[in-house]
């Protein structure tokens, strides 16, 4: 049973004097019980007013009826309190009686609290639950639960370690001690009075593992000043940071009430801390889903199609991509607000990918629609078929973000299948190609290709090229099938790319040759699943 003793009577004085909510005099009494906290206002205010009223001759303990047992508790301070400290019978000297608790409870009661500036007032009841769920139900997400996050304004760190430090100091007069640690955290206090809430109204239960987060952001320009002394104090805890609108941020305000000295601190704030005039700010209620991730392959057939949006200068290329074509319809299904696409390699914007695709995967970020069948993922997969004659994706199906490892792992370990249609300057017969069909492992050395030089970095590669199989044309023309090591650039294999690749098509028929069509005919990378 949760209960407020003698030892507490000066800390609910000392709170309800400077203006602090009931829930915050509980939290300061390291109160554990997460039922009392659900207590409506009113009535923890009541209960505080007979804990007051109650004289020295009534019981040592006023019990608060509650079911679950106290986590946290204010701590003897044994090394100010040796045995001169101590009356005949062991025990500490009796705590002075509160002389004037109605006014105490008078002056509190209607105000907005120092510490808290109201968080665990106004937003617990409600109107505030309702307002956050009809944002929820308005939003129209799929979930089967939730997470609950808050953000609160880095001032009131401040005004927590002010109040901490007055109850402190008025314990420290009595030979005992308030342990910064003890006290209940605000954000843990206001998720035990919000998620039974939350959860009612909604439908479902909180979830700390949920990968749908409900978040409220809250703000109170009245004292966004207040942390600016921190910033003489502790110039090097407040440095500019990218996408950051002020200094003044929660992680900063935190570092620099850890480095600052108590003295130091008392010079600049009150403690405990005045009360505003106003309640904080609600600025947003927003709402996200965890990321969904889709997998599949893909065929391509256009020598006219990129894989990505092809894009030079802010001026687009080509009106379309792989990546468009395929997300398109993701995008409209899961109700996303982005996605990020992938791949096991790529191809050039004028190579086909043939035989059972190329693996990739989608993900999508921040969907409204999470469930799908797998009928209903076919169906999918239908309609991004039924939609262009260049692309067709197989294999369509959800995974997760873990799976989509397995697509990368041991890229330049894995083979792939080439075609590629060859032109050389000098005739020749079957017998001048039939040398390339002897050859197995052949190794070469691939210096960044001059084509690619912009985007990728100047090194020098080395590749396999484990079997080639040529296929007479006519004098001029031959295709050639290659099973080569991942990565490998089949291009500048075949024309060399002014010497920087060695060996080279051209350099083993001693003759000028070059590439005039490629497909890619396999990737043998056994991922995703077949369906």
């Amino acid at each position: 049973m949760s209960s407020l003793t003698e030892r507490d009577r000066p800390v609910v004085q000392l709170l309800l004097n400077a203006g602090t909510c009931p829930r915050c005099i509980l939290r300061f009494c390291c109160v554990g019980s997460q039922t009392l906290y659900r207590h409506p206002d009113k009535d923890l205010m009541k209960d505080l007013q007979d804990f007051l009223k109650k004289t020295e001759e009534k019981e040592d303990t006023v019990c608060l009826d509650v079911v679950d047992p106290p986590c946290k508790r204010i701590r003897l301070e044994h090394t100010e309190a040796g045995p001169e400290d101590l009356n005949h019978n062991g025990a500490l000297p009796q705590i002075p009686s509160v002389t004037d608790g109605n006014a105490a409870v008078e002056s509190s009661a209607g105000k907005v609290c120092n510490v808290c500036l109201g968080i665990l007032q106004e937003f617990c009841e409600a109107d505030f639950v309702k307002k956050v769920c009809q944002k929820v139900n308005s939003a129209d997400y799929q979930f089967t639960s939730f997470v609950f996050s808050v953000s609160l304004p880095p001032q009131l760190s401040v005004r927590e370690r002010a109040a901490w430090l007055g109850v402190k100091q008025e314990m420290r007069n009595l030979g005992l001690s308030l342990a910064k640690d003890d006290v209940v955290q605000l954000k843990e206090a206001y998720k035990w009075i919000i998620h039974p809430q939350l959860a009612e109204e909604l439908g479902v239960p909180a979830d700390g593992k949920s990968l749908f987060e409900v978040s409220v952001v809250f703000a109170h320009p009245e004292t966004d000043e207040e942390c600016r002394f921190l910033a003489t104090a502790c110039p090097d805890c407040f440095k500019p940071a990218k996408n950051k609108q002020s200094v003044f941020t929660r992680m900063a305000v935190v570092k620099a009430l850890e480095k600052i000295k108590e003295e130091d601190f008392l010079k600049h704030f009150p403690c405990p801390p005045s009360s505003p005039k106003n309640l904080c700010d609600a600025l947003e209620i927003q709402c996200n889903n965890g990321a969904v991730f889709v997998a599949g392959r893909y065929n391509k057939y256009s020598r006219n199609l990129p894989q990505t949006p092809w894009i030079i200068d802010g001026e687009r290329k080509l009106e379309s991509s792989v990546e468009e074509l395929i997300s398109e319809h993701l995008m409209a299904e899961f109700k996303a607000d982005s996605f990020n696409f992938s791949s096991s390699g790529r191809e050039d914007v004028d190579v086909r990918t043939l035989g059972n695709g190329r693996p990739f995967a989608i993900e999508l970020v921040n969907p409204r629609r999470i469930h799908f069948t797998a009928e209903e993922m076919k169906r999918l997969q239908q309609a991004i078929n039924n939609s262009s004659d260049k692309i067709q994706v197989r294999d369509l199906q959800l995974v997760t973000r873990e799976a989509i490892g397995r697509m990368k792992e041991g890229e330049e370990e894995k083979t792939k299948t080439y075609s590629a249609l060859i032109w050389t300057d000098r005739a020749i017969q079957r017998e001048d190609i039939a040398l390339l069909d002897d050859i197995k492992e052949l190794k070469l050395d691939q210096k960044t290709p001059l084509r690619v030089l912009h985007r990728r970095p100047l090194a020098v590669r080395c590749r396999v090229i484990h079997t080639m199989s040529s296929e007479y044309i006519d004098e001029h023309h031959f295709r050639l099938h290659l099973k080569t090591q991942a990565g490998t650039y089949i291009k500048e294999f075949v024309h060399g790319d002014f010497g920087r690749t060695k060996p080279n098509i051209g350099s083993l028929l001693n003759r000028t040759a070059d590439i005039l069509e490629l497909d890619v005919e396999s990737v043998d990378v056994d991922w995703p699943p077949t369906l």
